[in-house]
């Protein structure tokens, strides 16, 4: 009996370990519960918490991770991380996904904003609108019927497994790239097709052939083109603040007297992993023409 006391005093109480921590009662039995923040002793009679001094920096660590608004699963990956240099990098990870988030909520307020006031000249006039000349390609090519919310994570994953089979035809030749054959909505869903320039065509077409039509892969030559494109941000590509890019080009085009000679695009030319929010990672393009001119 007298070392249940001696510990109880080495030991604080739910409520004096909550002061002490800055975080409340409520919250302790919730980290509790979630394994982030376990007492140091459990009365088994009283059910009654106590904490020892030494669990007040990891408590008050989790009480500032909670002021970032990181989940809490995220918290229990920082917290078990090990030595102080791995939770670093955990926190710099989460930072930077939050930063990502944040550049591009921005960026759909300013297009919502253009939307809701009217101003959508003053909205495109953001955008830098010219043309470029491709050269003809030999393609290697995903397709897939999708809708909006599910088209980042397949630009990724697509995008990746063609560059990884361009090592069997010659390499990488150009910037990726995705068409949309069709619209692409939260309620259209296309198709896309994700597409890789490669070297060599008839080594593409073996690939191909040998892969079979599991993720509809295909080879296809690319022609010659003139591009209407605009250049955006890593932030910028999230849909649908992405949509006043492509409507810019399309009013500049109407501008210059451009009519559409293919399907629009976008091309990713920059690492998007390594790229930050605000780095330019993504053509928006339409192929054009001159417009025919008319009999009078």
């Amino acid at each position: 009996m007298t070392e249940n006391v001696d510990v109880d005093e080495e030991l604080l109480s739910i409520g004096a370990f909550a002061a002490r921590s800055r975080l409340s009662a409520k919250a302790l039995r919730l980290y509790d519960r979630l394994g982030l923040l376990a007492p140091a002793r459990v009365d088994a009679d009283t059910g009654y918490r106590y904490y020892g001094p030494g669990q007040v920096e990891q408590a008050r660590l989790v009480a500032l991770l909670r002021q970032l608004d990181m989940p809490l699963a995220r918290i229990a990956e920082v917290v078990d991380a090990g030595d102080a240099a791995a939770r670093a990098r955990r926190l710099d990870a989460y930072w930077a996904e939050v930063e990502v988030r944040h550049a591009s909520q921005r960026t759909l307020a300013d297009y919502l904003r253009g939307r809701l006031s009217g101003r959508s000249l003053e909205m495109y006039g953001k955008f830098t609108v010219e043309t470029v000349d491709v050269p003809e390609q030999v393609v290697i090519t995903e397709s897939r019927h999708i809708l909006a919310d599910e088209l980042p994570t397949w630009i990724g994953a697509s995008l990746g497994r063609l560059e990884e089979g361009a090592r069997a035809c010659g390499g990488v030749t150009g910037s990726p790239f995705v068409v949309y054959h069709s619209e692409v909505s939260v309620e259209s869903d296309g198709p896309a097709e994700a597409c890789v320039p490669v070297a060599d065509e008839a080594a593409a077409r073996a690939w191909a052939a040998e892969r079979g039509r599991a993720r509809g892969t295909t080879v296809r030559v690319e022609p010659a083109m003139r591009l209407a494109r605009t250049r955006i941000t890593k932030a910028q590509v999230a849909h649908p603040q992405i949509l006043a890019a492509f409507e810019a080009v399309e009013a500049w085009m109407r501008e210059q007297g451009l009519t559409y000679a293919g399907p629009c695009r976008e091309i990713y030319f920059a690492d998007w992993d390594a790229a930050g929010p605000e780095d330019p990672v993504c053509d928006v393009a339409f192929p054009v023409a001159e417009a025919k001119a008319t009999a009078g």
